[in-house]
């Protein structure tokens, strides 16, 4: 259940004190600068030397405390399509068009991976996103490789690539043109309803089995997805994503992830129900798992908005995740990192097993076709000697 009210910043700062005295490593934002982001602070990444706090010392006249702008940071790439031996995925090469994610889940795995470029894990993974504008110059060299065997592409899986960046920069529309030309399979994930403005290539693709859709939900309360997610696309336009690529004949799954112990669990056969009844063909779902510097980005969301539920929030992770001795939160593990252990993690995937039966959808992602491949032409291209 959501809470009928979220305390205040000087509330926040006398429960911390009070509930957990490591919970405030390091001082939270004023919820009157960070509005719309997720994370709660934006302490300094692991690899800097020294950690940094601003805060106002009286001596400007000018507001000290901005609001955290978005921005974006142009990066030319040298390579697009990145490799992984993970027997948890049904692909083992992704593309991520930008880093960083405005959509600003608390929870979100990716954050650690703003520290490599010397950010914090917190707001600036939400604020700090870069751009990369020749990614589809970049897969078109790619894939002309003569040793390039064609199959299926993630995308959608380190960063959302239909955040709201993309409506200006239109990187994955270039993708997608490069993939139908190329006719090369692809698996998109999102949160986005932005993807409905590439319906068009994507039925294209459709028609010869060489795209599939997941549409991440968390929650349909509207609530409580703004909270989790402030900048992703609405509950319902979510669902209305579904309908409208079902329509167009695109194998589109509902992904319910990450499921939350005592905040959305009790949401999981509703999703399901409502994202068939708008033509979902599949479904899967991730338990929370906490890796690194998103342990306390999430306990700190937590502390906003859900003050009396933290040590119990925790504790479930722990357990699913085999730590309630160690404190540990994440599990690595292949085969084990998107499902959980234990009782809890059991009884969470019995029902979805149930639901999933009862609505007779599909459980694994849709086997797309690689055997229509046609390498693009390659520039400046040396003749064969015969």
């Amino acid at each position: 259940m959501v809470p009928q009210f979220a305390p205040s910043f000087d509330q926040i700062e006398r429960l911390a004190a009070s509930h957990d005295a490591d919970i405030l490593q390091f001082k939270m934002v004023d919820p009157a600068r960070n509005r719309g982001r997720g994370a709660q602070s934006n302490r300094s990444g692991k690899f800097e030397a020294v950690q940094r706090d601003s805060f106002d010392d009286g001596w400007t006249t000018s507001d000290p405390t901005p609001p955290f702008e978005t921005i974006e940071h142009i990066e030319r790439a040298s390579t697009i399509i990145n490799r992984n031996k993970s027997p948890d995925l049904h692909f083992d090469r992704s593309i991520n068009p930008y880093r960083g994610c405005a959509h600003g889940c608390s929870y979100c795995y990716a954050r650690p991976t703003h520290t490599f470029l010397g950010h914090s894990a917190g707001l600036d993974f939400e604020r700090d996103i870069y751009v990369k504008p020749n990614a589809a110059e970049l897969l078109k060299q790619e894939l002309s490789h003569s040793r390039y065997r064609a199959k299926t592409i993630g995308i959608g899986t380190n960063t959302d690539p239909y955040q709201p960046v993309e409506k200006k920069h239109k990187i994955m529309r270039g993708l997608l043109k490069v993939l139908l030309d190329t006719k090369h399979p692809v698996t998109i994930t999102t949160k986005s309803a932005l993807i409905l403005r590439d319906v068009d290539i994507l039925a294209q693709m459709a028609k010869q089995n060489l795209v599939s859709v997941a549409v991440s939900i968390t929650s349909l309360d509207h609530k409580l997805s703004r909270w989790m997610e402030p900048r992703a696309s609405a509950p319902a336009k979510r669902l209305n994503a579904i309908k409208m690529l079902s329509e167009a004949s695109i194998p589109t799954h509902v992904l319910v992830a990450p499921m939350i112990p005592a905040i959305n669990d009790m949401e999981l056969e509703r999703i399901v129900e409502a994202a068939t009844a708008q033509g979902a063909v599949g479904a899967q779902m991730i338990m929370l798992r906490l890796p690194g510097e998103v342990k306390d980005i999430f306990r700190e969301w937590l502390l906003r908005y859900y003050p009396n539920k933290v040590s119990h929030v925790l504790n479930l992770v722990r357990d699913v995740r085999g730590g309630r001795k160690n404190g540990r939160t994440n599990d690595a593990r292949f085969h084990s990192r998107f499902v959980g252990q234990g009782p809890y993690a059991i009884m969470l995937q019995q029902r979805f097993e149930r639901i999933v039966e009862k609505l007779q959808l599909q459980k694994k992602p849709l086997v797309l076709r690689s055997d229509l491949f046609v390498p693009p032409a390659r520039n400046n291209q040396q003749l064969s000697l015969f």
